[in-house]
């Protein structure tokens, strides 16, 4: 079958599936050197999952408490919030950062969820890890798992605290990859943008009082999550995520002193460097391919609009090239693949999905007795003339052709 290439340069993008992380290939000037001293940094979109700025993002390093971004998205995605955990006593007194729960208390796991990340509760990752798998240990195999299918496969987890462990490690871009598979859940989303929850008594005789930890959220404008963490081995970690006129960012820093001013300056500067665009509108797209009935044609077109963040001056480098089958065999029915529709920003694809008709086209019998009259003039054409026999042609009562 025969393809027709349609390239048109459009201001335009397509997206769907998985976010597929990408080298950068504008890097925000403001953020180009590592003024704060992090061990590794990382600015993504969550949307897209495009890298905006790297800085040693491909080191393995300890994370201490931003480990319970993976550990809350698991248990949100595996279990029901509303679901009523009893606290076991092997939970009770995990050292570090507590909600302090009592053996035999009744939580349910929404609730569990907000001491784990409002509060960074050890006990409360303990206790969900638990309640899911059986054990710490199975938790854990189940984080490796989830890790390695997001595509975070730099990564070790040990446990579903962060606490030190030679084998617990990440880097930034596998611990910015959880975060912005995290930061589409609309439950994660709710959770680690609260700035404070209360916990209803469970049997430990008061109703937990929790505050947010994390001082981006009244400090940033826009800030919406996620998780800090520190441990001596770690050193100050933060992943901050923020979202300004439709952008969602995620930040990472590791081992970063000043962790705060370090994660709002580079959410500043890609927020200042990159703008979110919706570059594709499907509702504007429509492609017309030809079909085997001459001067009959079939209307196509792709389903979903997408914005990318986008630096100044990108939008000339993007390129939409749609490759259709052509001519088409009729009958098409609304809704048949007619080709894929391929986007890139340079030579970098960004994204595939198929073209789909919009518009049934079928044979009439007009066209179908053109078709056969156009079939014999072909054959006619072909035998350039028709031979018969004197004797076939006298036994037939007609006089020969030759």
């Amino acid at each position: 079958m025969l393809k027709r290439t349609v390239l048109a340069l459009l201001s335009a993008l397509a997206f769907c599936g998985a976010p597929l992380f990408m080298p950068q290939d504008v890097a925000a000037q403001e953020v180009s050197e590592n003024i704060g001293g992090s061990g590794a940094e990382l600015v993504a979109e969550v949307n897209s999952g495009r890298v905006l700025y790297e800085y040693n993002a491909d080191d393995r390093l300890p994370m201490a408490s931003t480990t319970k971004i993976l550990t809350a998205l698991i248990v949100i995605e595996d279990c029901d919030p509303d679901a009523v955990v009893t606290v076991p006593p092997e939970c009770v007194g995990v050292e570090g950062s507590s909600v302090y729960l009592t053996a035999g208390e009744k939580i349910k796991v929404k609730d569990l969820l907000y001491g784990l990340m409002l509060r960074s509760g050890n006990d409360c990752a303990e206790t969900l890890a638990v309640y899911h798998s059986g054990t710490v240990d199975r938790f854990a195999v189940c984080m490796n798992e989830r890790a390695s299918a997001l595509g975070a496969t730099g990564s070790r987890f040990k446990n579903p605290h962060g606490l030190p462990d030679p084998e617990h490690y990440t880097t930034a871009r596998d611990l910015a990859v959880i975060a912005c598979a995290a930061m589409k859940n609309e439950t994660f989303k709710e959770i680690v943008s609260a700035r404070s929850a209360v916990v209803p008594d469970g049997g430990c005789g008061y109703a937990r009082e929790l505050v947010n930890k994390n001082k981006m959220l009244y400090r940033y404008e826009g800030a919406n999550g996620i998780k800090t963490g520190y441990t001596k081995a770690a050193g100050r970690c933060l992943v901050a995520a923020a979202e300004r006129e439709g952008m969602q960012l995620v930040s990472v820093v590791l081992n970063c002193p000043d962790m705060y001013e370090r994660s709002g300056a580079l959410l500043d500067a890609a927020f200042g460097a990159y703008s979110y665009k919706r570059v594709f509108d499907s509702s504007a797209y429509k492609i017309t391919a030809d079909t085997e009935v001459g001067g009959k044609t079939c209307a196509g077109a792709c389903a979903e609009d997408f914005s990318y963040p986008l630096a100044d001056g990108e939008d000339k480098d993007v390129r939409i090239v749609a490759e259709c089958r052509a001519p088409l065999v009729l009958p098409v029915e609304s809704g048949d693949e007619l080709g894929i529709l391929r986007i890139y920003l340079k030579k970098q694809l960004l994204f595939s999905q198929k073209i789909y008709s919009i518009e049934s086209v079928k044979k009439s019998w007009a066209d179908i007795l053109g078709e056969l009259s156009r079939n014999f003039t072909r054959q006619e054409d072909l035998c350039g003339s028709i031979n018969i026999s004197p004797n076939a042609a006298w036994r037939a009562g007609v006089p020969a052709i030759n």
